[in-house]
């Protein structure tokens, strides 16, 4: 079996002006690279100067979308999710920003941001087979998924969702 290797993304959420609970997604750029055109969470691989994975996950999203250490209030660490497949093991932390968080992208990794509400991502009717394709996957890649703003929100952020959405919405952290 490969040795995964460590990596950390942000889970970041807010309540919007109506009180509707948001879930922060990232678009990333098409270049071909492992996560080429998918949804994900910002987030990547821990450096040296990181003083744990919470850290990895904060600087990532301070790098990729402009999100302000100052202004993320950690909830709680989440359990890792492995992707063998992929050679990944995943830290996920859970993390309280502001509604009116003014976005700045790393262009050339991140290309948008989505901010789906919970409830929504939490119907089981949003759930589809949907056609994923990217420079890495020109040929359609059939997926369980959903279909966000047209883009596909499938595969790791998906599971690590799956698990989450509940919870929030049942109130189980304060957010």
């Amino acid at each position: 079996m490969t040795e995964l290797r460590d990596a950390a993304v942000l889970v970041p959420v807010y309540r919007d002006t109506h009180g509707e609970l948001r879930i922060v997604l990232v678009a990333r750029a098409d270049d071909g690279g492992q996560h080429g055109g998918q949804l994900g969470l910002p987030g990547g691989k821990p450096e040296a100067g990181d003083a744990d994975l919470r850290a990895t996950a904060l600087r990532e999203a301070a790098e990729e979308v402009g999100l302000a250490s100052a202004a993320v209030e950690v909830i709680d660490a989440l359990p890792p999710l492995e992707t063998p497949r992929t050679g990944w093991r995943v830290h996920p932390f859970l993390a309280r920003i502001p509604a009116d968080t003014t976005w700045c992208l790393q262009e050339a990794e991140i290309v948008g941001i989505l901010t789906p509400s919970a409830r929504a991502l939490a119907d089981p009717e949003a759930r589809a087979t949907l056609p994923f394709t990217s420079i890495r996957f020109p040929e359609p890649l059939y997926v369980d998924g959903i279909d966000v703003d047209g883009h596909v929100l499938w595969g790791m952020t998906l599971r690590l969702l799956d698990d989450l959405l509940p919870r929030l919405l049942a109130g189980e952290w304060d957010v």
